[in-house]
C-alpha cells in the first residue's frame, strides 16, 4: 500500500525561454508581440517518463504601461498517462520608481485539467488474482479540474533584474480520489541576473554580453537552485549552468544534492530565436536517464511606433532572451 507520494510542477531548464511561466511579471517584456514554444523530453531512457510543452503569447500595451498574455502548458508523466493541461491569462503593469529603477508586478489566473488513464494502471489485487481479472479498487476519478492563481514582481534597471513569484496561491485541491483532498502547496521562486557588456558599437550598443543568472525555487520541503551564465555574440548565444544545492542540503549522509549540468546553444535570425539545451544528469540517476532535451522557439515583432517609444522609455527587463 502506498501511504505517501511526492511530486513537483513541470519545469524547464530554459526558464527564460518561458518567462511568463517563471513569473507573470515578465508578461509584455517585449517590443510589441511575442510567441514562444518549448518542448522538454526529460529522462528519455525511462519509458514514458516526462514530456512537457508550453506555448505562450504576450503583448506589450506600451501606451498603457501594461502587458497581457496567454499561456498553455501540457505535461504527461508515467505509464499511467497522468496528464496536466493548464490555460492561463496574465497581466502586468509597469511602475517607474525613478529614472533608473522600474517595478513590474504581474498576475496569472489559470484553469487546470488533470487526467489519469486508470485502465493503464496495474493494481495489487490484479496481480494477486491473476491475469484476466480487473481491479476491485473504487473511488478513482479519471479527471479533475480547478482554478490556479499566481502572482509575481520584478525590480529592474538597464543592467540587472531581481524577481519573485508565487504559484498556487489559492492552494487548489488536485486530488484524483473521489471525495479526496490533496491541496497543491504554494511554490515560490526568487530569480535575478546581471548583464556585463563585453563589446560595444561606436554608438554604445552592446554586440557581445555576458549575463549571470540564478533561480531558486521551493515547494514545501522540495527546493532547487540553478546558477549559470549566457554568452551572447550576435547572432549566437551559448549558455552553461548548474542545478543543485551541494553542501547545504543532502538527501543522505555522503549523498550531495547534485542534479545536472545544462548546456545550451542558440541563434537569432531576424525576429526568430531558436535554442537547444541538454541536461547532463550528475546525480545517482546518471546511468539510467539519458539526460533531458529541450528545444525552444521564439518569435517577436514590433512596429516602428513601439520601437521608437521603447527606446525612449527603456522599459524592457534586461533578462536573457533564452
Amino acid at each position: 500500500m502506498v501511504l505517501h507520494i511526492k511530486a513537483q510542477d513541470p519545469q524547464f531548464s530554459q526558464f527564460y525561454a518561458t518567462p511568463m511561466y517563471l513569473n507573470p511579471a515578465f508578461v509584455g517584456n517585449t517590443g510589441q508581440g511575442r510567441v514562444t514554444a518549448i518542448h522538454r523530453n526529460q529522462w528519455p531512457a525511462i519509458p514514458k517518463a516526462f514530456i512537457s510543452y508550453a506555448v505562450t503569447y504576450d503583448h506589450n500595451l506600451i501606451d498603457f504601461n501594461s502587458g497581457v498574455g496567454l499561456m498553455v502548458i501540457h505535461d504527461k508523466a508515467g505509464t499511467g498517462g497522468l496528464k496536466f493541461t493548464s490555460v492561463g491569462g496574465m497581466y502586468s503593469y509597469q511602475i517607474r520608481l525613478n529614472r533608473k529603477l522600474i517595478l513590474r508586478p504581474g498576475l496569472r489566473a489559470s484553469y487546470v485539467w488533470r487526467a489519469l488513464d486508470a485502465d493503464a494502471l496495474t493494481f495489487g489485487d490484479e496481480l494477486s488474482r491473476g491475469e484476466g481479472f480487473t481491479t476491485s479498487e473504487t473511488g478513482i476519478s479519471q479527471r479533475t479540474s480547478y482554478l490556479d492563481v499566481a502572482a509575481g514582481m520584478v525590480l529592474y534597471s538597464s543592467k540587472f533584474w531581481l524577481g519573485a513569484a508565487f504559484d498556487h496561491l489559492n492552494q487548489p485541491n488536485q486530488s484524483l480520489i473521489q471525495s479526496g483532498k490533496a491541496n497543491l502547496p504554494i511554490k515560490y521562486s526568487v530569480h535575478g541576473g546581471f548583464n556585463f557588456p563585453v563589446k560595444k558599437t561606436t554608438k554604445g550598443a552592446a554586440t557581445s554580453t555576458i549575463t549571470i543568472v540564478a533561480n531558486y525555487k521551493a515547494q514545501q520541503k522540495w527546493d532547487q537552485f540553478d546558477i549559470g551564465m549566457y554568452f551572447t555574440q550576435e547572432p549566437l548565444i551559448f549558455g552553461l549552468w548548474y542545478r543543485g544545492i551541494p553542501g547545504l542540503k543532502e538527501y543522505d549522509v555522503g549523498y550531495a544534492n547534485n542534479d545536472a549540468i545544462i548546456a545550451m546553444a542558440g541563434a537569432k535570425m531576424q525576429s526568430i530565436r531558436v535554442a537547444y539545451s541538454y541536461d547532463l544528469t550528475i546525480s545517482r540517476l546518471l546511468t539510467n536517464t539519458a539526460g533531458s532535451h529541450e528545444i525552444s522557439l521564439t518569435w517577436e515583432y514590433e512596429t516602428e511606433h513601439n520601437r521608437r517609444k521603447k527606446r525612449r522609455q527603456r522599459f524592457l527587463v534586461p533578462c536573457a532572451k533564452f
